[in-house]
């Protein structure tokens, strides 16, 4: 969730002068910003997809993680069916009561606002040059061949096996790894659950997923405030990577997934994360649980920050549907095999404004 996060290197359209990249949040700040510049500038959508506000009816799922960690076997039991439900209708769902204090998230969000407030020639230092470079800052997509840009600006920094961070602003590297610890404990936990709900048994993502030396991503995606919201993006429709993504954020709405056939807001509620299922999980499961379709936009009043862990399977791990999953007639696996590495520079060479799903790795 939220984690497209490509290379940025200098911007060339093929067909038109050089434009000189600025981050969103400079540009926002800029003195007397009335409009957005054109090449920010997205087709309005058209009105069947549109965002709709959620109905009592058509809530996000509430897990709570001390139900699915309990010693007591019923209400484990009822928090793994709770969460097969989730997973299996909407992909998505807050975790409330999750064991993360509050004091560590908001630390957390503190720090990395204060990376995009250093100045751009310190935070430039860390534009990639590559998928996996363990450390990339940047804004939009694929600034070098992008015609539109997101407005967004996002720092990505791979975290487990080996921790990276930018060494500014002081302190910050000390407060993400224990942050990114923490998580790591709450993604495995929450992948047994995940393993359970299909019938697996609690260890059998963990093994076949390699979770020992899983890839794990921290990212920040910045959406300042834009005069024109209608015409911007934060990010389009994408479905996330990895196996699962759990999102932090701040009190600002702007995250909204796909369900039913409409895009339906996912407002934040105080303290809990977002988690959606992703793109391994959806080929693990045989199609059972879907990876969720999800964007971001934006808004013309305030600062929002989106901050997703992502947890994967190791680089070399080749997923495939799980056995147990595949009858061999009904429910035949259809998925390529290709080792997670593989499977992201796939996807990091599509167009992913499209909302590309698993299902375009189809035989």
């Amino acid at each position: 969730m939220d984690t497209v996060s490509p290379v940025a290197p200098p911007h060339q359209e093929a067909s038109s002068p050089q434009l000189k990249i600025t981050s969103a949040k400079t540009l926002a700040e800029s003195t007397n910003l009335a409009s957005i510049p054109s090449h920010y500038a997205f087709t309005t959508p058209t009105s069947g997809d549109q965002a709709v506000h959620p109905d009592h009816d058509d809530s996000i799922p509430v897990i709570d993680f001390s139900l699915l960690s309990s010693s007591n076997p019923d209400q484990r039991c009822k928090a793994v069916s709770d969460l097969a439900k989730a997973c299996e209708d909407w992909g998505i769902f807050m975790l409330i009561n999750h064991g993360v204090p509050e004091s560590q998230m908001k630390a957390t969000v503190d720090a990395l606002m204060g990376f995009f407030d250093l100045t751009e020639e310190r935070k430039n230092e860390f534009q990639g040059k590559h998928l996996l470079d363990p450390i990339i800052y940047g804004t939009s997509f694929r600034a070098s061949v992008d015609k539109v840009f997101l407005w967004r600006d996002f720092l990505k920094m791979m975290v487990y096996p080996k921790f990276h961070c930018p060494p500014e602003p002081e302190g910050m590297s000390e407060v993400l790894a224990e942050y990114t610890g923490k998580l790591r404990k709450l993604a495995r936990e929450l992948l047994k659950g995940v393993s359970e709900s299909l019938g697996l048994g609690p260890g059998y993502i963990d093994e076949a997923m390699n979770i020992d030396s899983s890839l794990q991503i921290l990212a920040a995606n910045l959406y300042p405030p834009c005069p024109q919201p209608e015409l911007a993006v934060g990010l389009p429709s994408h479905s996330d990577i990895g196996l699962l993504t759990i999102l932090m954020q701040n009190d600002i709405s702007g995250l909204q997934v796909h369900h039913g056939g409409k895009w339906v807001k996912v407002d934040p509620i105080p303290n809990a994360f977002v988690v959606n299922t992703a793109d391994q999980l959806e080929i693990m499961s045989n199609g059972k649980y879907k990876s969720a379709l999800h964007r971001a936009i934006v808004n013309n009043k305030t600062t929002r920050i989106s901050i997703p862990f992502s947890t994967g399977p190791s680089l070399d791990t080749v997923v495939v549907p799980a056995e147990q999953l595949v009858d061999g007639k009904h429910n035949q696996a259809t998925d390529i095999s290709m080792n997670y590495k593989e499977y992201m520079e796939f996807k990091q060479s599509t167009v992913l404004h499209k909302g590309l799903c698993p299902n375009q790795v189809k035989i």
